[in-house]
């Protein structure tokens, strides 16, 4: 550890309560590889579980917002671009929270309950949600 910095392989991370170090490109990268993992869920979990929704994923720490589209086809890749309607489901998280989600590294029942995951969405979507990740 270097000033306050741990090298873990692949990027740097600070210890709690320091600066983000995710990037928003690393935040992209991490969205573009949920959409991907999306694609791998199978058509009949995906008619079971999804509906579509439009989402907004709010990364509070570098103040960036990303928009996407759930459907039975999949997930559509992030934009910066607002939609013209509020999203259904909006997220709001870190950095460094996105990206460990994402990885596989957060686990999003916990991350909601320490409140490092804030999901403005219906009970219903927040299960679907739950069990897509």
């Amino acid at each position: 550890m270097v000033n306050g910095e741990k090298y873990t392989g692949e990027r740097f991370t600070r210890e709690k309560g320091s600066a983000p170090m995710a990037s928003v490109e690393e935040c992209r990268a991490a969205l573009a590889k949920l959409v991907a993992q999306f694609d791998e869920i199978s058509d009949e979990d995906r008619a079971k579980h999804v509906v579509e929704r439009t989402l907004s994923c709010r990364v509070a720490d570098l103040d960036v917002v990303f928009y996407g589209r759930l459907s039975h086809d999949g997930l559509d890749p992030f934009t910066e671009q607002e939609p013209p309607e509020p999203a259904d489901v909006k997220l709001t998280i870190s950095s460094d929270d996105l990206v460990a989600l994402v990885e596989g590294e957060l686990d999003l029942a916990r991350a909601l309950l320490g409140g490092r995951v804030k999901v403005d969405a219906s009970f219903g979507d927040l299960l679907r949600l739950r069990k897509l990740l």
